[in-house]
């Protein structure tokens, strides 16, 4: 059996309890190295194997696991935060189908929710937002038409952008051009939730010369929005004294 384990965003005791677990149990355990915190394989047993992704390929990678899965072990395939976002997984579990080999999923706490918390904020702010888009730039990968930077700048709603610190200056002129002012608050946070964490915030337009200044080149993440600022929003009608909910009736009545 695989197991495809959302490593969480960085810090090692921010992945999951079953993620947690399924380390522990794990034979071999093959991990994103270039990005999954090292120290969350002290969870794996001492004769477990462990592989590191990053200096394999796809085929390299599933090769592992057939020969692994052959000898009855349990296998964990470590991915940075959730591997539903940007973690190239399916293309491995419709080698895995091919293969007849079983797999589950276990998912992660993303760096968009990492990033989140570490500057206590709310995305979605009644009167500001209330919704978020999850996005990356084009670079190797390429993002469908439809789903341009631009099209999504014109929503004005709160955006976690991805893998896109080494093009902040176009990336700012496309939020711009979408509809987004140059002042609209914007964050840098660099490797969310680890202990190098840095965060930095800044605006649309001064992106790049905040990254530049403190040498972030990579692993990233640049939040956008007017829930940067805590403020101008409305309360939550969920507590208010005038609301009745299932659980509680409203005050007075």
């Amino acid at each position: 059996m695989v197991y495809f384990v959302g490593a969480g965003t960085g810090a090692a005791d921010l992945i999951t309890i079953r993620g947690m677990r399924l380390l522990e149990k794990a034979d071999v355990i093959i991990y994103a190295g270039s990005l999954v915190n090292p120290q969350l394989l002290v969870y794996a047993e001492k004769e477990c194997k462990i592989y590191d992704s990053s200096k394999l390929t796809l085929e390299e990678v599933i090769e592992i696991i057939k020969e692994s899965e052959a000898l009855n072990k349990n296998i964990v395939r470590l991915h940075t935060g959730e591997p539903s976002i940007y973690g190239a997984v399916r293309e491995q579990m419709d080698e895995l189908d091919k293969l007849g080999i079983s797999y589950e999923s276990c998912p992660g706490v993303s760096a968009c929710f990492g990033a989140a918390a570490s500057l206590n904020m709310e995305y979605t702010l009644p009167g500001i937002s209330q919704s978020l888009i999850i996005t990356r730039m084009e670079g190797k990968t390429k993002v469908p038409e439809k789903e341009s930077i631009e099209s999504f700048a014109a929503h004005q709603t709160s955006m976690a952008i991805y893998l896109s610190t080494g093009m902040l200056k176009e990336l700012s002129e496309k939020l711009v051009n979408g509809g987004y002012s140059k002042n609209t608050p914007a964050a840098l946070v660099y490797k969310a939730t680890w202990p190098e964490e840095e965060v930095y915030i800044c605006t649309i337009g001064t992106l790049y010369d905040t990254a530049k200044e403190h040498g972030i080149t990579k692993t990233a993440i640049v939040l956008v929005g007017e829930v940067l600022t805590h403020q101008g929003y409305q309360k939550s009608r969920l507590y208010a004294a005038d609301f009745s909910t299932e659980f509680r009736k409203a005050k007075g009545e």
